[in-house]
C-alpha cells in the first residue's frame, strides 16, 4: 500500500510544525546556556565569601596604561600589591577581584578606583584557608543570579513553542 498524498495545506501545516519545533528546541538549549553560565559566574562569586578575612597591608598601587592595538584607545587598569599574613607566613597578593575586571578607556573611573587602595594602607583581604597564597580584596558580583531570569525567559518560551506545536500536531491527527 501506497501512502496517501498530502494535500499543500497538510504539507504547510507539517512543516510550520516542524519549524516550531526546532525554534522552541533551539530557545530551549540556547536559554539554559545562558543559564548554566549565569549560574557558575554566582557560584564563582559565592566562593571568596567563604573565605578568611585577614588584614593587610598596600605595598602599592599604581594605574597602568596600554594600548591593546596600535592604533587604539589607551585602556586602564589599576595594579595592585599587598601583603598579608596566615599562619605566621608573610604572603603577597596582586588580585582585588578573582576575575578581574577588563581594563577600561575611563581614566578618570579607575583613578577613582586606585585611590580607594592608597600605599600603606590597611585594608582587609580574603584569603582561602586551602591555598594561602591565593587572595582578594573585593568579593565578585552576585549580579549574575539576580539576572538570570531572563535566558529562563527563552527556555519557558521555547518550551510553550515546542508545547503549542506538538499540542496542534495530535489535534489534527486525532480529531474528535
Amino acid at each position: 500500500m501506497l501512502p496517501e498524498r498530502m494535500s499543500q495545506n497538510q504539507f504547510a501545516s507539517q512543516s510550520g510544525r516542524l519549524w516550531l519545533c526546532m525554534m522552541g528546541l533551539f530557545l530551549i538549549v540556547a536559554g539554559s546556556f545562558f543559564a548554566w553560565r549565569m549560574w557558575l559566574s554566582y557560584e564563582k562569586a559565592q566562593v571568596t565569601r567563604q573565605w578568611s578575612q585577614v588584614p593587610c597591608r598596600i605595598l602599592s598601587s599604581r594605574v597602568v596604561s596600554e594600548r591593546p592595538t596600535p592604533h587604539s584607545d589607551p585602556a586602564h587598569r589599576v595594579e595592585v600589591r599587598y601583603e598579608y599574613e596566615v599562619d605566621g607566613v608573610m604572603h603577597i597578593g596582586d588580585h582585588i577581584r578573582q576575575v578581574e575586571s577588563a581594563a577600561s578607556a575611563h581614566l578618570e573611573d579607575v583613578r577613582q578606583k586606585q585611590q580607594g587602595y592608597p600605599a600603606g594602607s590597611s585594608q582587609t583581604c580574603f584569603v582561602n584557608p586551602a591555598a594561602p597564597d591565593e587572595a582578594v580584596l573585593q568579593h565578585g558580583s552576585r549580579a549574575a543570579l539576580y539576572s538570570i531570569w531572563f535566558p529562563l525567559l527563552f527556555v519557558l518560551g521555547g518550551f510553550g513553542m515546542l508545547r503549542g506545536a506538538l499540542r496542534r500536531s495530535a489535534a489534527q491527527t486525532n480529531p474528535l
